[in-house]
Formats: C-alpha cells, sequence, structure tokens
C-alpha cells in the first residue's frame, strides 16, 4: 500500500511539475519578438534553472506538448531538436525525451571520435577547437581500431549530443554501427566508410594521390636501389596506400620490399624509406645519426602525413598529406552552420632535404 500511495505521490508531483513548465512557457508570450519556438526552448531552460526540472526527468511527448501549449508539431518538433543539439536533453529509442544536463548555458554539444591522440589528430582537434570558438563544448572519444569499443562509444554517445563527427574504422560492421546515429547531425571525417543514406564527409582520398605521390618522385626513386615499405597487418593504415605502392613497383619495374616493421639498426645505405608510422621513422632517423648516413643521397626517406617536427628535423623529412587543419575547419563549418557537405581535401606532397 505504501508503495501505491508513493507512486501516486511521485505522479502527482510529475503533474504538478509538468503544469509549472507549461506555465513557464507561457509567460514568455508576453515577451514581445519571442516566436512559438523560443518560447518552449526558453521556457524548458528557465524550468531547469529554477529546478522545477531535474536530470533524468521525462518530458512530455510531443502529442502531448501540442495538446498543452496549442503550438504546431513543427514548432515541439524544432524546440526538442534544438534542446539536444544544446545538449540539455537526449531522446531515447522508444522512450520519450530526458532532461540530460542541468548545464543550460551549454549552446551545443559535440561528440568528436577519433582513431588516437597522434601528432596528426592533435593538428586537428587544435584547429577544430578554434574554428568553433569557447561557446561549444567537445567531447573526444578514440576507438583505437577496435569495433567493440567504436560500438559501445556509439551506443553510449547516441542521442545524448547535438553532432557527432566521427572518424570511422574500416570493418564489415561499421555501416551497421554507424546507423544509429542520426545522418543530418553526422560527420565523417579523415576516412571514409559506405554506408546506408547520403551522409555529409570530410574525408581524404588514398590510393589514387599515394600512387600521383609515388609516380611525381620516381625520377628521385630510380636513384636508390631499392624502395622499403613498412607495412604491419591489421594495422589502422589505410588498405588503399599499400594497393598504391605495389601498383606503383609493379608498373614501374622498382625493385622493393614491404617488412612489418623497421627494426632498430637494420637501416641500409641505397634505400628509399617509405614510412606510415612516426614511431619507427624516429627511430630510422636515430639510426641514420648514430650511423652518420646522409639524406637525401644515401638513403631517401618519405613519410606519410605531415607536421611541424617534419619540417625541421633533420633539415626536413618529406611528406605528402592531406590538410589536416583545412578538414578541421570544414568540419567546423557543418556543426556551426548545419549544412550538408561533401568534401575530399586535396593530398600535397611536400619535398624536403630526405627525398
Amino acid at each position: 500500500m505504501l508503495n501505491l500511495f508513493g507512486q501516486l505521490s511521485v505522479a502527482r508531483n510529475y503533474k504538478r511539475d509538468m503544469r509549472n513548465v507549461f506555465e513557464k512557457i507561457q509567460e514568455l508570450e508576453e515577451i514581445p519578438g519571442y516566436s512559438k519556438h523560443q518560447q518552449l526552448v526558453q521556457g524548458f531552460i528557465n524550468s531547469i534553472d529554477e529546478k522545477i526540472l531535474v536530470r533524468g526527468d521525462q518530458l512530455p511527448s510531443v502529442n502531448a506538448m501540442i495538446k498543452e501549449t496549442g503550438f504546431a508539431r513543427e514548432t515541439i518538433v524544432k524546440g526538442y531538436k534544438e534542446l539536444i543539439e544544446r545538449g540539455i536533453i537526449e531522446s531515447k529509442n522508444r522512450m520519450g525525451y530526458y532532461i540530460s544536463n542541468t548545464d543550460t548555458g551549454q549552446p551545443v554539444k559535440i561528440a568528436l571520435l577519433l582513431y588516437a591522440f597522434d601528432s596528426v589528430q592533435q593538428t586537428f582537434y587544435k584547429a577544430f577547437r578554434d574554428a568553433l570558438g569557447p561557446q561549444i563544448h567537445i567531447d573526444v572519444f578514440f576507438h583505437h581500431q577496435n569495433v567493440e569499443l567504436f560500438e559501445t562509444i556509439i551506443n553510449n554517445i547516441t542521442g545524448k549530443y547535438g553532432m557527432y563527427v566521427v572518424t570511422p574504422m574500416p570493418h564489415p560492421r561499421t555501416a551497421e554501427i554507424l546507423k544509429k546515429l542520426p545522418i543530418n547531425k553526422f560527420l565523417m571525417i579523415d576516412r571514409f566508410e559506405a554506408i546506408d543514406g547520403d551522409c555529409s564527409y570530410v574525408i581524404q582520398e588514398f590510393e589514387e594521390s599515394s600512387y600521383r605521390v609515388f609516380v611525381e618522385l620516381l625520377d628521385t626513386i630510380r636513384q636508390f636501389d631499392e624502395m622499403v615499405f613498412f607495412s604491419r597487418p591489421n594495422s589502422d593504415l589505410p588498405i588503399e596506400i599499400t594497393k598504391a605502392f605495389k601498383r606503383f613497383v609493379k608498373d614501374y619495374k622498382i625493385n622493393y620490399r614491404i617488412n612489418k616493421e623497421y627494426l632498430p639498426g637494420s637501416v641500409e645505405k641505397g634505400k628509399v624509406y617509405f614510412m606510415c608510422n612516426d614511431m619507427q621513422t624516429w627511430i630510422l632517423l636515430k639510426d641514420c645519426k648514430e650511423k652518420g648516413i646522409k639524406l637525401g643521397t644515401e638513403i631517401g626517406i618519405l613519410s606519410q602525413d605531415d607536421d611541424p617536427v617534419k619540417e625541421i628535423i633533420c633539415d626536413g623529412i618529406t611528406t605528402y598529406s592531406a590538410d589536416f587543419e583545412l578538414m578541421a575547419q570544414k568540419a567546423a563549418n557543418f556543426v556551426l552552420n548545419h549544412e550538408k557537405t561533401q568534401e575530399v581535401i586535396p593530398t600535397v606532397l611536400k619535398r624536403r632535404n630526405s627525398l
């Protein structure tokens, strides 16, 4: 009996609280220039600020809001959508809308899912952060090429953010996992994975751009005895780069090797080393320094992805890379303007001392 009375008390309190919320919305009718959409959003915000609504409270359904306020369905849906984008409420599939955050000063909340926090991702994040400005909150997650972790993160963030900016991973389950995100709030960055629906993306292209770079460097590569490429199975290296390398050495009859990783102390004169892992690149450069091997003449080094360190170290490492600052600016434009975008960031070869 006590449980029943307790449940009835909670129900009565909920009805009382929601009546207060509706009153907060109606109060805003007296403010000149306030649209019904603004009344709805600000009414909920005022209710949270005054502790009428607290985290975990369920909001009325769209139909219930139409009945209570007399607003059009489009107005209610638009209001709830803005509150979701600001990270104040979340939508739980088939369960309705709930208060998820009582920080009502937060205008938009972004979920950014990356591979790992390496130098390239740092460049992207800093430019993305700067382009969005301090008023936008970003929560950063990393999946490390682990599909179980990738799925867990997607499950945990879905419905809780205004925008989702995601670097996908190549896996048969990726498309199905990404279907959980609202496609109009989802931006695919860096790498492209085909999914159902016409999504927005700001990506780079790997196979044709890599092949083009190799051909552009052909005359220099031919000055060395062999081209050595380091590619570990099941790494996060795009398979398209390996395809481009194999096509290039076959088309132009280049002597080559593909090794899993660079072993410390194994540097040989007369080789062009194609490096896609920065940690292994630093080990190779250390070996060159210790053995007095001259870059650009006794060996060559080509590194995938550029960063400021590679411009300086050893008088410059030759790289090819997409412009990650430009990618970040394009991604920020999507978040700020909510406009569909589908762009491929150009790949640029930067020739320096090493090749």
